[in-house]
C-alpha cells in the first residue's frame, strides 16, 4: 500500500463508540474491511485519508472528520470521505488522484491532502448524509432465500418490502435473473445476470412469483437524475469495475419503470406497512442488506416489535418472514438468515454471502 507500511487489523468495537480515538479506529477498521473484501485501492484511499487526519493539516473538512461529534464507524464516515474525493476525481476536478486510484505509485497523503485543500468546498457536503452503497448483487440472496421459504411451504408469491432501499436498484429484482448453483430464476431478456460464486448443495428449485415491491430510505436516490445517479457512482469501490455496468443497467431499468420508493425512516414504513391487508396466498417478506448496523437503537426496537406482533397473526396463507444480510462482526463475514411467521422459530442461518453478492456458502439442507 503506497504511502503507508502499516496494514490495520480489525478492531471489534461497538459501533456507537465515539470519543477520542474513534475516529481513526472507524478508517483503520474500514481499511481491514476493504482489504478483506478485494477492495486495495480503496484500502489504499482510506488509509491514505486517516494518514492525513494524523498529520498536522488542517481546514474546515479535516477539523470536520477529526472532530467527528457522532458515531465515526455507525455513520460510514470514512465511506462519506471515501466517496467524495472519488467524486472529485470522477467529475475530473482533481486529476492528480489519477495514480491513486489506478493503483500506481504516489505519496498518497500529500495526494490527498492537496485535493481536500484545493477543493473543500465541493467535499464538505459528502459528511452530510450517510453513504448509498446500493449493490444489485445482493439481491441473489433474497432470491435464493425465497426459494428456500417456498421450499418450506411458504406462498411463493411474494410481496417485498425492503429497508434502506438507497435508489431502489434491489427492487427491480424481478426483472433479474439469476443462476445459484445451476438453479435458474428470472426473466428473458434481463435487465441484469448474476451468478455469484456459489459454494455448497444447490438451493431449492422452486417455481417463485414477485407479486410486488415497495422500499423506503431516509434519503431516497433518484436513479433517473443524473447528479444522484453520479452519487451513487462515486461510492462504487474502483476496482469493482462490473458495478459500474451494474449501475447503468439499473439506471436505463429506472428510466422505463421507476422502483417503488418513499422517503421514510425504517420504522415508520414497516409500522405502515404491516398493517396494510395482505392478499391471500402472499407471503410478505422485509428485507434489507447492510443496512440494520446504521439503523439507530431506538429504530431497530421498533422494527423488531412491528414484526414479532404482525408475526403473532400470521397464518399458513397469509404468512410473514425476514430476510437478512448483514454483518456477523464476530466473525467478520456477511450471512444471510431468513426467520417467518406463523411457524415464529428461531432466526435461521442461510448462507455466509459476499458483501456484494459476488459469492454465496449456502450451509443448510
Amino acid at each position: 500500500m503506497a504511502g503507508s507500511s502499516e496494514r490495520p487489523a480489525y478492531e471489534f468495537v461497538d459501533m456507537n463508540t465515539t470519543g477520542p480515538g474513534a475516529v481513526l479506529t472507524a478508517f483503520a477498521n474500514q481499511v481491514a474491511y476493504c482489504e478483506a473484501s478485494d477492495a486495495p485501492i480503496t484500502a489504499r484511499v482510506v488509509a491514505g485519508i486517516a494518514a492525513v487526519l494524523r498529520s498536522g493539516a488542517h481546514g474546515e473538512f479535516l477539523n470536520r472528520v477529526r472532530d467527528w461529534q457522532g458515531a465515526p464507524l455507525a455513520d460510514a464516515l470514512p465511506l462519506r470521505v471515501a466517496g467524495g474525493l472519488h467524486a472529485l476525481f470522477l467529475s475530473g476536478a482533481a486529476p492528480r488522484l489519477g495514480p491513486l486510484y489506478r493503483g500506481e505509485p504516489a505519496n498518497d497523503p500529500d495526494v490527498i491532502a492537496a485535493a481536500i485543500a484545493t477543493d473543500e468546498a465541493a467535499m464538505l457536503p459528502w459528511l452530510d448524509g450517510p453513504p448509498q452503497t446500493n449493490e444489485a448483487g445482493r439481491s441473489a440472496n433474497f432470491i435464493a432465500a425465497m426459494l428456500w421459504l417456498a421450499s418450506r411451504g411458504l406462498p411463493a408469491r411474494f410481496q417485498c418490502l425492503e429497508l434502506g432501499s438507497s435508489a431502489g436498484i434491489n427492487l427491480m429484482l424481478d426483472r433479474y435473473s439469476y443462476n445459484l448453483g445451476g438453479v435458474q430464476i428470472g426473466p428473458d431478456p434481463a435487465v441484469m445476470r448474476f451468478e455469484p460464486l456459489w459454494q455448497g448443495i444447490s438451493p431449492p428449485q422452486q417455481a417463485i412469483a414477485i407479486a410486488a415491491t415497495k422500499g423506503c430510505d431516509v434519503a431516497p436516490v433518484d436513479l433517473t437524475n443524473a447528479s444522484d445517479a453520479m452519487r451513487l457512482r462515486a461510492y462504487i469501490w474502483p476496482e469493482h469495475a462490473i458495478r459500474f455496468a451494474r449501475l447503468d443497467a439499473a439506471v436505463r431499468a429506472a428510466l422505463e419503470r421507476r422502483p417503488h420508493l418513499v422517503q421514510a425512516t425504517a420504522a415508520d414504513f414497516v409500522e405502515a406497512e404491516l398493517v396494510k391487508p395482505q392478499d391471500a396466498g402472499t407471503t410478505r417478506m422485509l428485507m434489507h442488506s447492510i443496512v440494520w448496523q446504521y439503523l439507530p437503537t431506538d429504530q431497530q426496537g421498533r422494527v423488531t416489535a412491528a414484526m414479532e406482533a404482525a408475526g403473532a397473526h400470521a397464518t399458513s396463507d397469509r404468512p410473514l418472514a425476514w430476510v437478512k444480510v448483514e454483518a456477523d462482526r464476530s466473525v467478520h463475514r456477511h450471512k444471510l438468515t431468513v426467520r417467518h411467521w406463523p411457524d415464529g422459530a428461531s432466526e435461521v442461518h442461510l448462507a455466509w454471502s459476499h458483501p456484494h453478492g459476488a459469492a454465496i456458502e449456502w450451509i443448510v439442507d
